[in-house]
């Protein structure tokens, strides 16, 4: 059984920005305002799958057309000129059409509530155990639904990048830099990703094989028992020793005393 001492050392070893790169977490860092912290952090989690360099690449890209405000932008820009300014943008999957409709509903959400950050809130109650209905209820306010930006339907899904965009804003620490108030960080959800499957394996959190919010879940209760108050603390010292190829994750559990690791690593 895994010790939170151990979980310890590698957060105080791995948990520092100097590890960040390549992630889009790294965008976060260039805004102050929480305003445009959140429009960031939706951008650079919403593009969050495939390979590192081509998601760095298109958050940028995004970034830069966006100017130095992502809040204003989408406040002021109106529809038509939203999709014009997309038009020839593509991250695989995800079209020009589908950013520009996504932000539309961004910038409606934020003038109506004031921030993305109220919006949430306001489908938050104090009784859920997890963030998981409230998530649901952010989604239904983007009314443009596609499979491969951010808003989408949690029914099943681990919605990792909805995760990660709320660890990113909720937590703060040498890594996350926060700015959400009001969302309990005992309440979020691991952003379960092909790493943190198979740490969470390694772990004995879970034994399922297909990802999923249940296996999200499971392996987010399994870190609940070492560290209740902050039960996503440790996701980015863990998933580091698979996303950088200087790092490895069957050497880092190891040093921990895991030495079991489900898969090749």
């Amino acid at each position: 059984m895994i010790r939170k001492q151990q979980l310890e050392k590698l957060y105080r070893k791995y948990n520092r920005r100097k590890y960040v790169s390549p992630d889009p977490l790294q965008f976060l860092y260039d805004y102050t305002r929480v305003g445009d912290r959140e429009i960031v952090a939706l951008v650079a989690s919403s593009l969050a799958y495939g390979r590192v360099a081509q998601i760095l690449k298109s958050v940028d890209n995004v970034l830069g057309r966006m100017g130095k405000s992502p809040r204003e932008f989408i406040i002021k820009t109106p529809e038509k000129l939203l999709k014009k300014i997309f038009s020839d943008f593509k991250h695989r999957f995800t079209t020009g059409a589908e950013l520009a409709c996504m932000l539309k509903d961004a910038g409606r959400i934020v003038q109506e509530h004031g921030s993305l950050n109220e919006y949430f809130l306001a489908g938050m109650r104090s009784s859920d155990k997890t963030v998981l209905p409230a998530i649901e209820a952010f989604v239904a306010g983007f009314h443009c639904k596609n499979g491969h930006l951010a808003p989408v339907s949690a029914r099943g899904s681990a919605c990792k990048r909805l995760n990660l965009f709320l660890r990113w804003m909720v937590r703060k620490d040498a890594v996350d830099p926060g700015g959400w108030h009001g969302v309990p960080r005992d309440k979020l959800i691991v952003p379960l990703d092909t790493h943190m499957v198979k740490i969470g394996k390694a772990l004995g959190f879970t034994k399922r094989k297909s990802p999923g919010m249940a296996m999200a879940l499971e392996i987010t209760t399994g870190f609940c028992r070492l560290v209740p108050e902050d039960p996503v603390k440790y996701d980015f010292a863990l998933t580091r020793l698979g996303i950088r190829e200087d790092l490895s994750i069957r050497e880092g559990l190891a040093d921990i005393g895991v030495k079991k690791l489900c898969g090749d690593c």
